[in-house]
């Protein structure tokens, strides 16, 4: 078992930066990486990005060099650093534990984005 603790998110204006945090602890070492998706309101739920258990990142087209995915020091601990924020970024934030098989969710985060 995994459990994934997510904080931060918050309401901003457009062009605010936002920081999400997310730890995973349990069984980590299982985890072969760790990604964000977001639900916006009214639609389904899509992918952001991901970070694996190496290092590796990998973004939805969508994020044009907007937001990071970094770990942040203990190893299950990653950042999503969202920059330039805009209202099409408003949304739930979710981040997961991937494992072979399961993938863990955490109890998602809201942004919201608003003049």
């Amino acid at each position: 078992q995994v459990q994934v603790v997510q904080s931060g998110g918050g309401s901003v204006e457009p062009g605010s930066s936002l920081r999400l945090s997310c730890v995973a602890s349990g069984s980590v070492e299982a985890i072969t990486s760790m990604a964000w998706y977001r639900r916006p309101p009214g639609q389904e739920r899509e992918y952001v990005g991901m970070i694996t258990a190496s290092g590796i990142t990998d973004y939805a087209p969508f994020v044009r060099g907007r937001f990071i995915i970094s770990e942040n020091g203990p190893k299950y601990t990653i950042n999503l650093q969202m920059n330039d924020l805009n209202s099409e970024d408003t949304a739930v934030y979710y981040c997961s534990a991937r494992l072979p098989g399961p993938e863990y969710w955490g109890q998602g985060t809201q942004v919201t984005v608003s003049s």
